[in-house]
C-alpha cells in the first residue's frame, strides 16, 4: 500500500452487467494521464473481486446473468462487511497491481454496480463510471458461459432487477457519470475526454511507441495482449451480431412463439431505458403483436421449457468442465504456468503466421 498523502487519492470504480463493455472500458480510463488499473494480477479480466477476500465473488452467488437476484450481492453503506479492517485489506490487496506512481486507481467489477454505495463508504474520494448496454447483447453473450446458462426470459429479468436497484442507489451517490455502450463504440473519443475532466485528468497525447501485457480470460487459454498506453479500439459490429441472431430467434426459430412471447412481456419494461426488442432491429413488429393467442399460461409453459432446456445445457457443460477444473487442482502450480506459456507461445506464432499469410 503506498506511503503518500492519501488525500490526494481518487478511487475509480467501473461498473456495469457483465458482456456489457465494462473490460474494454476500464482499461481505456486506466490509461488516463495519472490513472492506474489493476495489471498483471493473473485473474479473469484482471478484476479486483477475485484478488479480495472482504466479499463474495459473483459466481459465489450463482454467477453471470444470476448474482443480482441475491440479495446479498446488493452492498450499502450499512452492510455489516463495512469496517475499518476490511477497508484496509481491500486497500493492501489491490494497491499490489496498481501503478503506485499515480493517485488515480482504477478498479472495474461487474458486480460493482449493485455495490457503490458499499465501496462510495469504503473510498470517500470515489467515482463511478456506469455503462449500460442494450438487454439482447447482454443477455446473448451471456448465454455463451454455457456452465452457467441462464434461460433468457431469466437474463432479462436479471438486467432489470440490477439496474432498478442501481438507480434505487444512484440518489446516494456523489460522482456518477454514466454512458450507453451503443453510443461509447460509436464515438469513444468523446467520452474519454468527458469522463477525462469528470475524474479530474485528460486523455494523454497519441503514443508512437508502446508496450503491451496479458489478461487473463476464461475463454481464451492464451489470454487477451493489450497495450499499455494506446486506447483499445471500439465496433458497434458486435452488437449487430447478436441483434440478427435475436431476429432470427423471433422469427425463424422453431421456438419463435417463446420469444416473441417474451418480446412482448419485456418490451414495455425496456423501453424506460430507452430500450426497444424490436424497433429499429429490421424485425416486422406485426409477428410480434398479441392477438390472445398466448394466453399467460402458455406463455408461463414457454418459460418453464426454456428453463428446462438451460438446465440440460448446464448439467451437460459441467461434465465436462469439472473434469478439467479437477486436474488443474491437482497438478503443481510450475506445471500449469508451463502449459500457460506453451499455449501463449502457439498464440503468438499462430498470429504471426497469419499475418504473414495475409
Amino acid at each position: 500500500m503506498p506511503t503518500e498523502d492519501k488525500n490526494n487519492y481518487k478511487y475509480v470504480f467501473v461498473c456495469g452487467l457483465p458482456r456489457s463493455g465494462t473490460s474494454v472500458l476500464g482499461r481505456n480510463v486506466a490509461r488516463l494521464e495519472n490513472c492506474t488499473g489493476l495489471k498483471n494480477t493473473g485473474v479473469l479480466e484482471d478484476e479486483g473481486q477475485f484478488l479480495q477476500d472482504v466479499y463474495p465473488i459473483a459466481s459465489e452467488h450463482g454467477g453471470d446473468g444470476r448474482f443480482g437476484f441475491d440479495p446479498r450481492t446488493h452492498l450499502t453503506e450499512a452492510s455489516s462487511l463495512l469496517t475499518p479492517g476490511n477497508v484496509a485489506k481491500l486497500l493492501s490487496s489491490w494497491h499490489l497491481y496498481w501503478d503506485k506512481s499515480k493517485t488515480i486507481f482504477v478498479e472495474k467489477t461487474p458486480g460493482n454496480l449493485l455495490m457503490t454505495r458499499f465501496l462510495q463508504a469504503a473510498f470517500p474520494d470515489s467515482y463511478f463510471v456506469v455503462i449500460r448496454r442494450h438487454p439482447v447483447p447482454v443477455g446473448l453473450a451471456t448465454q455463451k458461459w454455457k456452465v452457467n446458462v441462464t434461460s433468457l426470459y431469466n437474463l432479462f429479468d436479471h438486467w432489470l432487477r440490477c439496474h432498478e436497484l442501481f438507480e434505487e442507489d444512484r440518489r446516494y451517490l456523489k460522482n456518477v457519470y454514466e454512458l450507453r455502450y451503443e453510443d461509447y463504440v460509436e464515438k469513444p473519443d468523446r467520452y474519454h475526454q468527458e469522463i477525462a475532466a469528470f475524474i479530474g485528468t485528460r486523455v494523454p497525447e497519441p503514443s508512437r511507441e508502446d508496450k503491451f501485457h496479458t489478461v487473463t480470460q476464461w475463454h481464451n487459454p492464451s489470454g487477451l495482449r493489450v497495450p499499455e498506453r494506446v486506447m483499445e479500439g471500439t465496433s458497434g459490429s458486435y452488437n449487430k451480431k447478436y441483434f440478427d441472431r435475436w431476429s432470427k430467434l423471433l422469427t425463424e426459430s422453431f421456438f419463435k412463439h417463446y420469444y416473441q412471447h417474451i418480446a412482448r412481456k419485456y418490451e414495455p419494461q425496456f423501453a424506460k431505458y430507452g430500450y426497444s426488442l424490436t424497433k429499429g432491429l429490421g424485425i416486422d413488429e406485426e409477428v410480434l403483436r398479441d392477438r390472445g393467442k398466448t394466453s399467460a399460461a402458455i406463455g408461463a409453459l414457454y418459460c418453464f421449457g426454456a428453463d428446462v432446456g438451460a438446465f440440460l445445457r448446464r448439467s451437460w457443460a459441467w461434465t465436462r468442465w469439472y473434469p478439467k477444473q479437477l486436474i488443474k487442482a491437482v497438478l503443481p502450480g510450475f506445471v500449469l504456468v508451463a502449459i500457460r506459456h506453451v499455449r501463449q507461445r502457439s498464440s503468438v506464432s499462430k498470429s504471426g503466421a497469419n499475418a504473414v499469410s495475409s
